[in-house]
């Protein structure tokens, strides 16, 4: 797509984060680990890099949407670390980017993994996800 060109193959960006009380297993709800990095925030930093990467590349009236996603985190965290997050962009076509994604913390690498992300009209999605509330709200009253 002409209207993206400013991404491409291999486009990287980084981005870092001091581990703190939001961030843990206990406080996200998933574990009753206290001062560990909890997963799913793991999920949400490599997530944040990826649109960080592409929104700011796309034209006005476009936006980026997430819709796949596979990570695996190998390895615990402690609150007060920084985790460094390090997305690729491994594969485009058709509109949609797949990202590498890297995670690491002073010791070493914490975790992997790939996310899709798809471009969309903004005002288009969001006028498609209303029609489909409003069919659902028809079908159930």
């Amino acid at each position: 797509m002409e209207a993206y060109i400013k991404l491409y193959k291999g486009m990287t960006t980084t981005l870092q984060k001091k581990i703190g009380l939001d961030d843990t297993a206990l406080n996200f709800g998933s574990g009753k680990i206290e001062n560990l990095l909890a997963t799913p925030r793991l999920v949400a930093f490599m997530v944040e890099a990826c649109a960080r990467l592409i929104d700011p590349t796309l034209p006005d009236g476009f936006v980026s949407v997430g819709h796949g996603i596979s990570v695996d985190h190998y390895k615990p965290s402690i609150m007060g670390a920084t985790v460094t997050v390090q997305v690729t962009v491994s594969t485009y076509e058709n509109g949609k980017f797949i990202f590498d994604m890297c995670a690491y913390d002073e010791f070493g690498q914490i975790g992997e993994g790939s996310h899709t992300r798809s471009i969309v009209h903004h005002q288009s999605f969001i006028q498609k996800a209303t029609a489909r509330e409003f069919e659902q709200s028809q079908i159930a009253g």
